[in-house]
């Protein structure tokens, strides 16, 4: 990999850890404009080219009366065809009770188990917090668990509440190059701390069991030896166990998001502060630290209602191409922010265009790395669209009415197309 100019850092102020706790939802270039490019478009997906993997994604209602509890609770975990065909909704009996919510949450390496969250809060517990603007993390009021969802026989595991360690299980995915394990994020006591267990949900292993800080942004290197992880703001590197457990020193007050190459031999994360922070690279031993990007007063994240809403959004964070080669990420173009890429040796390219005031965000890739898909508000709700990765004309594939929003795609990694049951 080639090694890139050094770039100015900044230290701002520090954030607190509730005020990041209320910025957990899933929701994150110095590059002059006069230096970006703009790619040629390629096709505009015309529907014979067009891919037919599932994509799944969370919708929900956007502008109920209420405030954030009323809108939260209308989520409803679905999937679609990559080729905006064939959309049905997940795991119905999980939202047969009052105040239950599902999201999609990722998919098994084989693409045959789709990750379910599943959610419960009071009504009295959400009217405390909208009174209060914060958010009160109780047992009694909130309930959270990650399920997994096999599509051809229509079977469900609730594998956090095996052995259960915490009423709060966010972030579960698939250890890369161990079948049999899984990774999660518990809330213990106030604070997050990563885990990881058997794939039947036994054998729970707090990997900052001694900590008291909160750890979260928690992700297993491409060989599975490592993980990586921001503990109060800061990122970390440790083996798989959680032992030799080393801060990246980067001179920032935050750290967030940490992402492994597909080569494992960097680790893409924002820094900076809460509200001001681009996308930087290290390697994972901590050397050659550099800003890849600027944001360009991009505040890095989307609102997701649109009615007030104390949580602020969810978080829009870059993320690698499959082939290691780019840096996709989100910037202020004018008004609007759109979709952009960062080459390793340091080209910028635009890839979308938007009349002001919209946003573009939230990329993931296709399997064979030839396509994304992202979330726009370019015709004034929040739709999921497609398009080819080097840029070119988006189409889309949800077609949620006024009042309703269709956010956090992700892309099945084999091209089964089918949701059994």
């Amino acid at each position: 990999m080639s090694q890139l100019p050094p770039r100015t850092n900044r230290n701002p102020a520090r954030l607190s850890r509730r005020s990041f706790l209320q910025r957990t939802t899933w929701g994150i270039g110095g590059v002059l404009l006069s230096s970006v490019t703009r790619p040629v478009a390629l096709f505009g997906g015309a529907e014979s080219t067009r891919p037919r993997e599932l994509i799944g994604y969370t919708e929900y209602q956007t502008d109920r009366p209420g405030g954030r509890h009323a809108n939260l609770i209308t989520m409803r975990a679905r999937a679609v065809r990559a080729d905006g065909t064939h959309s049905r909704r997940l795991a119905t009996e999980l939202t047969r009770e009052p105040n239950r919510w599902t999201q999609f949450a990722g998919w098994s390496p084989d693409g045959r188990q789709a990750i379910i969250g599943s959610g419960w809060e009071s009504p009295e517990n959400g009217a405390w917090e909208e009174a209060h603007q914060t958010f009160r993390f109780t047992p009694e009021g909130w309930h959270y668990d990650t399920l997994l969802l096999d599509l051809k026989r229509g079977k469900l595991v609730n594998v956090t509440a095996v052995e259960r360690v915490s009423f709060y299980n966010t972030g579960v995915f698939f250890w890369p190059e161990d079948p049999k394990r899984l990774g999660f994020q518990a809330l213990i006591g106030s604070d997050s701390h990563p885990f990881r267990m058997d794939l039947d949900g036994r054998n729970k292993q707090d990997l900052t069991a001694d900590s008291k800080e909160f750890a979260y942004g928690f992700n297993a290197s491409p060989d599975g030896k490592q993980i990586a992880y921001h503990k109060s703001y800061q990122i970390v590197i440790a083996d798989a166990d959680g032992a030799n457990a080393k801060r990246i020193e980067t001179g920032q007050p935050f750290n967030f998001a940490p992402q492994w190459s597909p080569d494992g031999e960097w680790v893409l994360f924002v820094a900076g502060e809460h509200y001001n922070c681009h996308p930087y690279l290290v390697r994972r031993d901590g050397r050659e630290l550099r800003r890849m990007a600027d944001r360009q007063g991009h505040r890095g994240e989307v609102t997701i209602f649109d009615v007030p809403d104390f949580h602020g959004g969810s978080s829009d964070v870059p993320l690698w191409s499959p082939d290691g080669k780019w840096i996709y990420y989100t910037a202020k173009i004018g008004a609007s922010v759109e979709l952009m890429r960062v080459s390793l040796t340091g080209r910028t390219e635009l890839l979308t265009q938007t009349q002001n005031g919209r946003l573009n965000y939230h990329p993931k890739f296709s399997p064979d790395g030839r396509w994304i898909v992202f979330g726009s508000n370019r015709t004034g709700t929040r739709q999921l669209y497609i398009m080819p990765a080097t840029g070119g004309e988006p189409y889309p594939i949800t077609h949620v009415e006024s009042g309703w929003g269709a956010m956090w795609a992700y892309w099945q990694p084999t091209a089964k197309g089918k949701l059994g049951k």
